[in-house]
Formats: C-alpha cells, sequence, structure tokens
C-alpha cells in the first residue's frame, strides 16, 4: 500500500474525533455505497458486510451501519437519515456519482461527523479527511508491463476500454504513455463499458476487421468474460493469444491459480477498497497514531504465484 502525505488539518480533526469518541458510549459510523448492480460492485458489498462482521466483533462499541442506494437521489436521502435519525460520528461514502454527492457529503461533514471518501473523489476538494482508492494509472501501466513483456515490436493488440470516465481515462492515458516506443500496435480502441455483453460485441468487431491480433487489453474482468467468448466462437484463442483484464474477479483468479493461457495474469482493482476505508476510519477512533490522509491502493499483477491471495471463494465477485 502506497501512502499519501498527511494533510496537517486533517490529523488534528482525526485526533479531536477520536477523543470525543472516547467520551461516547458507541460509535457510530456510517457506511454508503451504490446498490450492487454488476459483479464489482457486489463484490464491494460482500468485502463491506464481511469488515462489519468484523470490526463489531472486534470492537463492541463500534456501530456500523451500512446503507447502499440504487441512484444518486436515494443516496444523498441516505445521507440525510444518517445524520438525522442515526447521529452518525463518521461516514464511509462510495459516491454514487462526484458532483450530485458533494454538497449531500459537506452536510454531513458540516454535523461535525469525520468523512472518509471511497474511489470516487468529490467534485470540491478538501472535504474529506480520508481518502481511500484503487491506483488506476498503475493499473494501466502494470498491464502495458506484462504485454511488453510478452510481445515484440510490430505485434498487435486491441483495447477495450470501460466508461467514458476519468477512471478510465487514467488507465488508458498510462497503457499507452507506458506502451509508447514498444513498436507495439494498437489496431483500435473502443470502450466496452465494463460490461460482458459489450466486451463481447466489441470483440466481434475487432475480430472481423482485424485478422492479426496477438493480444487484447480489456482493462476489466466482466469485458474479458465477453473478449474470450467472442474469440472462443471465432477459433481465435491459437497461436499465443492472451487476454488482459483487470479488477481481481474469483473466477478469473481460480482460472489463473489452475494457469489459463489465454487469461493468465489480472491486474487487482480490489472490490475490498471499501473495508480498507472501514478499517482505517475505526482507526481514527480507536489508533493513539494519526490517519487521517490519502490510502492509494496498489495495482497487483496477479499471477499464478501469487493468486491465491486474492482468491476469495465465498465472494460473489
Amino acid at each position: 500500500m502506497q501512502f499519501g502525505k498527511t494533510i496537517a488539518a486533517g490529523l488534528i480533526g482525526a485526533m479531536a474525533f477520536a477523543g470525543a469518541a472516547a467520551a461516547q458510549d458507541t460509535i457510530k459510523i456510517g457506511v454508503s455505497y451504490p446498490t450492487p448492480t454488476h459483479a464489482w460492485a457486489a463484490g464491494m458489498n460482500w468485502h463491506a458486510e464481511q469488515a462489519e462482521a468484523r470490526l463489531e466483533a472486534l470492537y463492541p462499541d463500534v456501530d456500523l451501519i451500512l446503507i447502499n442506494s440504487p441512484d444518486p437521489a436515494s443516496q444523498a436521502s441516505a445521507l440525510e437519515d444518517l445524520v438525522s435519525i442515526h447521529g452518525i460520528d463518521a461516514l464511509v461514502v462510495l459516491p454514487f456519482e462526484s458532483e450530485p454527492l458533494t454538497d449531500p457529503v459537506l452536510n454531513v461533514k458540516n454535523s461535525g461527523a469525520l468523512i472518509t471518501v471511497v474511489d470516487r473523489g468529490l467534485s470540491q476538494p478538501g472535504i474529506e479527511d480520508i481518502y481511500v482508492a484503487g491506483n488506476n494509472p498503475e493499473l494501466g501501466r502494470k498491464s502495458a508491463e506484462y504485454m511488453m513483456s510478452r510481445l515484440e515490436s510490430g505485434d498487435n493488440i486491441v483495447i477495450l476500454r470501460g466508461i467514458p470516465t476519468t477512471i478510465d481515462n487514467e488507465r488508458f492515458d498510462a497503457f499507452m504513455a507506458e506502451i509508447e516506443g514498444s513498436g507495439i500496435n494498437v489496431l483500435d480502441h473502443k470502450h466496452a463499458n465494463w460490461n460482458r455483453d459489450d466486451g463481447f460485441d466489441v470483440m466481434q468487431d475487432f475480430l472481423s476487421r482485424f485478422p492479426d491480433i496477438d493480444a487484447v487489453w480489456a482493462q476489466d474482468d466482466d469485458i474479458a468474460i465477453g473478449v474470450v467468448a467472442a474469440l472462443e466462437q471465432a477459433g481465435r484463442t491459437g497461436d499465443g493469444m492472451f487476454v488482459v483484464g483487470g479488477a481481481g474477479m474469483k473466477e478469473t483468479i481460480r482460472g489463473i491459480m489452475d494457469g489459463n493461457e489465454l487469461v493468465p495474469v489480472d491486474v487487482l482493482y480490489p472490490p475490498a477498497m471499501i473495508a480498507t476505508a472501514m478499517d482505517v476510519t475505526v482507526a481514527a477512533f480507536k489508533s493513539n497514531g494519526p490517519v487521517a490522509g490519502r490510502y492509494i491502493l496498489g495495482a497487483t499483477l496477479i499471477t499464478q504465484e501469487n493468486a491465491a491471495s486474492f482468491y476469495f471463494p465465498d465472494s460473489p465477485f
């Protein structure tokens, strides 16, 4: 894990929260995130529930209140309830969208609660005391490094991107910067929306237009499932072809453990980051040391040698 510089004001705030909590019977921490609608989010929900059980068993005076919301308006309403009904001391929030959740989170901040923001930053800087996120540029760089370890100058790849967002841009730009000068040809890149059906459709289009593809960067494990299906349907899985996805889906990890040659590696974008955020937030009340600041989680290259460490068979993702 890489730690960003801790902001002095945040340190003072976190220490004040810890002191105030000592005088309370129960420390109430709200945990707000989008309703799981795809595999990564389902994994996040599972890790949040596991962290809730673990932390409440470890600290009987900590009450973690988990709420997931289907849209930004519902999440904003849930934040109001966490303050007015539950009287939370801290909030861990993965915003559904940055812009519409900025003012609602600021209102929670103004109530006196400690704020931990996860993954998607707010549109106004400085609201959060703690920030926990995956490393999107590193995910792009690690993927490119692996590609270059397997490919030679003149080899051809295609890229299936996610949803047009800052996250996708950070991944893509870092990947392209890393392979610059390698001689690897990017035949085309298209958005597949972190979706296996779109991954299948986009890959079918690539296969129809490009007879010589040596590797695929799918960026995401859901996309990669669609890519693999299209390759298998077209009979294009031989001659050293390989696919690199990302995130750490358990089926992908299991395949890597078993020596899958078509999808031999994965790059971690941990759905467990919500659990990390919960741990750090509880530590703000329980630790005798400062914890405020930025926690940027590493994008580990998952190989057959280390895959078992990232395999959670009970998780839905």
